[in-house]
């Protein structure tokens, strides 16, 4: 006997049906492509289906037949609960990405703490969240945050916690993911804001000089770290540092036994920029070269 939703999606029984929140962004469409390929039913959740930015999820191998968008706000409890409702899991990745914005931290932590208790409510086991801190024992200060204008990372610093708060109250498994910064192939045809300041403002020259900063990086489908002073390629890149009377900053470390652990196999820094690039090019955000790349 097969099983269905809400949408019309009838799915074998016994296959696992997940939800993605988000699932049209940079992050939510990799994972949405990757689930396919595993052969989950997915159902991903966006503020309106019916809009073009999301087509290029409908082409994805698999979608037509496991494969169901719906309209999911963060701030509406219910919506949340008509998402999950039948789901095994739930990847919660969409998040307001605007850097200049204070409200984002109201919007943050209510849709944390929607988003769990509307998974606890309907049965969901687990929730699988990303976070932007290095490990348990790193988190960002909030005051620096506040004091500097950063509040994307005050608000998902403390929707990380408020999430870690909420889970601790109900019966539900929570995964959490430290991507850091996310690079790699778009599927989405918009620019992402994390690809648009870390590469294309890089690449077009818009961007004099560069920080003197450590910076962690993983594929949007695997993990890789590296410094950022090391991404140099055949464009009009910058190499005068925002600080060049000080000494440039030495990395750290960062742990990754508990990848290790999952047998998480690494994409090299070189492969996952080669291609986003090509993908940039492909869609026409960064210019074509006209002399031979070194990648």
């Amino acid at each position: 006997m097969n099983g269905s939703n809400r949408w019309g999606m009838v799915w074998p029984a016994g296959e696992r049906l997940v939800c993605v929140t988000g699932a049209g962004g940079f992050i939510g469409s990799a994972l949405v492509k990757e689930l396919l390929q595993r052969g989950y039913a997915v159902r991903g959740t966006t503020r309106n289906p019916e809009d073009r930015k999301n087509a290029h999820l409908q082409s994805l191998d698999g979608a037509e037949e496991r494969l169901s968008l719906c309209r999911a706000d963060l701030l509406d409890y219910k919506s949340l609960c008509a998402a999950f409702t039948s789901c095994d899991g739930v990847f919660h990745v969409a998040s307001p990405v605007l850097d200049n914005d204070p409200e984002l931290m109201a919007v943050a932590t209510e849709g944390t703490k929607n988003v769990i208790n509307a998974a606890a409510d309907t049965g969901v086991q687990r929730v699988v969240s990303p976070d932007h801190v290095v490990d348990e024992s790193c988190w960002s200060d909030l005051e620096y945050c506040l004091q500097t204008k950063n509040f994307y990372c005050n608000a998902k610093t403390v929707a990380a916690k408020t999430t870690m708060e909420e889970v601790s109250k109900r019966a539900i498994q929570l995964l959490v993911v430290l991507p850091s910064w996310t690079i790699g192939e778009m599927l989405q045809p918009t620019l992402n804001l994390g690809i648009e300041l870390l590469i294309v403002s890089y690449m077009k020259g818009t961007k004099k000089a560069y920080p003197n900063t450590v910076s962690g990086y993983v594929d949007v489908v695997r993990a890789h770290f590296s410094k950022e002073r090391e991404l140099v390629l055949q464009y009009p890149i910058t190499t005068k540092s925002k600080d060049d009377t000080a000494p440039m900053i030495k990395p750290y470390k960062f742990s990754t036994q508990r990848l290790q652990a999952l047998r998480m196999k690494f994409t090299p820094l070189k492969e996952s920029l080669h291609k986003t690039v090509v993908c940039l090019q492909v869609q026409a955000h960064i210019p074509m070269l006209s002399h031979k790349s070194a990648l």
